[in-house]
């Protein structure tokens, strides 16, 4: 039987207000005085937190409101970054690209660069401590107006541990089009772009993702409806997804928390084996330990289970992760070294 835990992993989605650990979200709560949580320990905040059950992204979504509400000091930006990556690590993770939205946390005088200097304060002492390298991926919401300002504000952290743009949110109704002069500024800068797509929305948001720059897709699972298949493999494909098979679009996958939004109704009916066996490049990600209640080992063994992924499958997941991380080429090469002697 293979050990999920001890194998090498890279996560590319993950996002910080989304992984806090239940005390730590209690000890915050505290800290700032902030007076709306649904329960009081940390057993009842892990229990309330979980959105196995939510059946919608919007519901999903709702309880972001509580951990970026406690969120708000650059000490406890700081302090969940480094945990971060400290309970990645202990899942065998030896890459880890996180993502967060500064403009929710300035309610209580936040800057949004403040906020992004605690963060990247507690990546960099989390490596020294785990020798986990990361990268920091800055987020504007779609359905708010300040994308501009925002990614001018991940620029200036250009080449100092911020690594790429994305665009997150609700996407129907907010295209990424719109915000084609905040993916501008943030690529002239030399950021790189990854954009949430074809979760909330179809195959014309991936498209419309595509369309602004995006070099890797959040999700973008919902590809699949552009492709017909047989016996659960794929046989044809539509022109969105040629272009993003061809092109070796990577595709960010969250399998554990497309089912607790509702998207699929089993793990045997998520598409992200179909896609792999397809040759698209795939990868396997975590998106929201706290709300799905999971970590990578627990997405490589739904893989396994589910999806009939082999351990070679999962080193060829991970490897095309490495390729398609947002890294220097130095660090690009170690981690490849760690996966393949992990693997071995």
């Amino acid at each position: 039987m293979v050990d999920f835990q001890i194998l090498p992993k890279v996560v590319l989605h993950d996002h910080l207000d989304g992984g806090l650990r239940p005390a730590t979200v209690l000890d915050l709560a505290e800290e700032v005085g902030y007076q709306g949580l649904p329960k009081g320990d940390a057993a009842g905040i892990a229990r309330w937190f979980h959105q196995g059950e939510a059946a919608s992204l919007e519901s999903y979504l709702d309880t972001f409101r509580h951990t970026s509400g406690v969120m708000q000091t650059p000490t406890a930006m700081r302090r969940v970054a480094f945990e971060a990556i400290a309970d990645h690590a202990a899942q065998g993770v030896v890459y880890a690209e996180v993502r967060f939205a500064p403009s929710l946390h300035t309610r209580l005088g936040m800057t949004r660069a403040e906020a992004i200097a605690g963060v990247l304060e507690g990546l960099t002492d989390a490596a020294d401590s785990f020798g986990v390298p990361s990268g920091l991926i800055v987020d504007a919401l779609r359905q708010d107006d300040d994308s501009a300002e925002v990614a001018a504000t991940a620029a200036a952290f250009a080449g100092r541990g911020v690594v790429a743009f994305d665009l997150a949110g609700p996407e129907r109704g907010n295209p990424a089009s719109d915000h084609a002069e905040a993916c501008g500024i943030a690529t002239a800068a030399g950021l790189r772009l990854t954009i949430h797509a074809g979760e909330g929305d179809g195959v014309a948001s991936i498209a419309d993702a595509l369309a602004v720059g995006a070099e890797r897709i959040g999700h973008g699972v919902r590809i699949i409806e552009d492709a017909s298949a047989v016996g659960g493999r794929i046989t044809t494909l539509g022109p969105v997804a040629t272009t993003i098979l061809t092109r070796r679009v990577p595709l960010e996958v969250c399998p554990t928390s497309n089912l607790h939004t509702g998207m699929y109704p089993s793990a045997a009916a998520h598409p992200v084996g179909a896609l792999y066996r397809a040759g698209f490049a795939v990868t396997l990600n975590t998106d929201n330990r706290l709300m799905s209640g999971i970590t990578m080992t627990d997405e490589f063994a739904l893989a396994a289970e589910h999806q009939g992924f082999t351990k070679d499958d999962l080193r060829t997941v991970t490897l095309q992760a490495v390729e398609a991380a947002f890294c220097a080429e130095g660090v690009r090469s170690e981690i490849r070294e760690r996966v393949l002697a992990g693997f071995a």
